[in-house]
């Protein structure tokens, strides 16, 4: 038995990681073996590529990052992701490829074509069960990621148009594949948020049983 893949996106402040914990505690609950990871990141080459492109990389070009996020995303895919659904595990990532169309593409504005390509050499086609889109306005988001009070990465310090082009292609992608990507309002509470996710995270559960 294959397992699943599920992605979590959203931008500043969208509560990915508190529902990445709580869905992974549900399923391991029924019985499933669960693989938390992110990106950039989840490997040690990829962990490395993410400190570059996150914290160090003030110079980095827009297509120098993009290619950088793909080379981790790649050596993801083949030492973590794919031999975790292969042995039956749930894996659930904080972000994936739908980032690149967002913060590259619609951020950087890097043409949808150019990251088609390089999504379709570096992935070879692996793409999640359920992508989660947890939605919620720029302002909101960035007053709850400063009331985190954590430390902001070259993301979280691009302009508010930035962030809103962003939003925008994530909505974008959302239209455009409206079976895979659902969207979550995460404008809501924690719990309100939960339920919405296991709603549709139990439909994918009733089909592996069956």
């Amino acid at each position: 038995m294959t397992g699943k893949f599920i992605s979590f996106e959203g931008g500043d402040g969208a509560g990915k990681s508190t529902q990445l914990s709580l869905l992974s505690g549900d399923l391991e609950a029924l019985g499933r073996r669960v693989i938390l990871t992110r990106e950039p990141g989840g490997t040690r080459l990829s962990e490395q590529i993410r400190s570059w492109v996150l914290h160090e990389s003030d110079a980095l070009c827009k297509q120098a990052e993009l290619l950088l996020i793909f080379a981790a995303r790649a050596q993801h895919i083949s030492e973590v992701i794919r031999p975790a659904l292969l042995r039956g595990d749930w894996v659930l990532c904080d972000r994936f490829t739908d980032a690149s169309y967002a913060y590259q593409g619609g951020g950087r504005g890097i043409p949808v074509g150019f990251i088609q390509q390089i999504e379709a050499v570096s992935t070879e086609g692996m793409r999640p069960d359920l992508t989660l889109l947890l939605d919620l306005p720029v302002i909101q988001g960035i007053e709850r990621s400063v009331g985190r009070g954590q430390g902001s990465d070259r993301f979280e310090e691009q302009d508010l148009e930035f962030k809103r082009r962003v939003r925008q292609a994530y909505l974008d992608r959302q239209s455009d594949e409206p079976d895979r990507i659902r969207m979550i309002d995460a404008t809501k509470s924690v719990e309100s948020v939960h339920t919405q996710i296991w709603d549709l995270v139990s439909n994918l559960i009733e089909r592996e049983d069956g």
